[in-house]
């Protein structure tokens, strides 16, 4: 069984993946930590370096994701392929910092890619609104967030909700991070386990 949990930048998705992986006895699976050659690049020069870092990006998760389905073990994945292209690298173009060129060429990796990529068996999208990101995200102080903009991150869950507005691959769980706290409640860690049960197992 594959669970991936979605969501913007501060959405909750790494705690919800260990809360899971605990109560459902599954196996948590989080970005491949690997040092990406194009990164420190890509912060000097953004638009030259975007395509490249992309790319590495999305080759490193998808042999990620070959490894995964090799193995066929019951998993809870930290975000996914499809938020490479769907929600960053379109969100680069959007912001003039790929090229249509590179952004067509990138697309067409991704198209080619997904072929080989089995859907989760359930996806979890955490929506939240800006405040809440921007809160969740001050709570856990890392430095590197500390600059990141109100404008940006709205940008981004503009992608998320275009995305998941289409999302047709199979089946969808909604969750509000602005109504849920499963870190601290645990009667809203409950709903949140009985609605996956529900949309795993058809339990009522």
């Amino acid at each position: 069984m594959h669970i991936a949990i979605v969501g913007n930048i501060g959405a909750g998705k790494t705690t919800l993946t260990e809360l899971l992986a605990k109560q459902l006895g599954y196996e948590p699976q989080f970005e491949a930590v690997e040092h990406n050659p194009y990164l420190e690049d890509f912060y000097s020069d953004m638009k030259r370096w975007s395509f490249n870092l992309q790319i590495f990006f999305l080759n490193s998760r998808f042999r990620h994701m070959l490894a995964l389905q090799k193995e066929k073990r019951d998993i809870i994945q930290d975000r996914t392929i499809y938020e490479d292209a769907y929600i960053f690298a379109e969100n680069l173009h959007d912001m003039g910092l790929m090229s249509k060129r590179d952004f067509e060429n990138y697309s067409n990796i991704f198209e080619s890619v997904l072929q080989f990529v089995i859907a989760p068996d359930l996806l979890i999208y955490l929506k939240a609104s800006v405040p809440t990101l921007v809160n969740n995200i001050q709570i856990r102080g890392r430095d590197y967030e500390a600059g990141i903009r109100l404008d940006y991150l709205s940008k981004l869950n503009d992608k998320y909700e275009k995305w998941i507005s289409s999302y047709n691959q199979g089946k969808l769980l909604i969750l509000d991070k602005d109504k849920l706290d499963f870190a601290n409640r645990t009667e809203d860690l409950a709903f949140v386990i009985e609605s996956v049960e529900r949309e795993l197992h058809g339990l009522f």
